[in-house]
């Protein structure tokens, strides 16, 4: 069976999206490589998938179970707000909650950002 069979976690993603994400994972920035390092091997009690593939989007963090997608933005998102609203619009359309972080709130204060994660899966 191929990724793309499985629907409900991929959401359609093509082959060439899987080549992206692959691509992506092995150039993380900063930020993403410091929360990778407490969302990856369950340590939150559920499995993050880093640079995932859903639909036509390659998403920062995605956890299944919650349907959670965790997103790190650069300075860059600051000049894309109306991108950003739209993927996230067209990522809500299957059921997916989207949660944003900055770069600085990440490299400043992990903590913070694990707890709030947390928060969010305790509900």
């Amino acid at each position: 069976m191929q990724r793309t069979d499985l629907p409900d976690m991929f959401f359609g993603a093509k082959r060439a999206i899987f080549q992206n994400a692959c691509e992506l994972l092995k150039d993380m920035t900063a930020a993403e490589n410091v929360l990778w390092e407490r969302l990856n091997k369950s340590q939150l009690g559920v499995r993050f998938k880093a640079q995932h593939p859903i639909d036509i989007f390659i998403v920062d963090f995605y956890c299944h179970k919650y349907k959670l997608v965790v997103e790190v933005d650069g300075e860059i998102h600051l000049s894309q707000k109306e991108y950003d609203e739209g993927r996230t619009a067209e990522l809500e359309r299957f059921g997916i909650t989207v949660i944003r972080f900055t770069n600085e709130e990440v490299l400043n204060d992990i903590d913070k950002v694990v707890e709030e994660i947390k928060e969010y899966l305790s509900k």
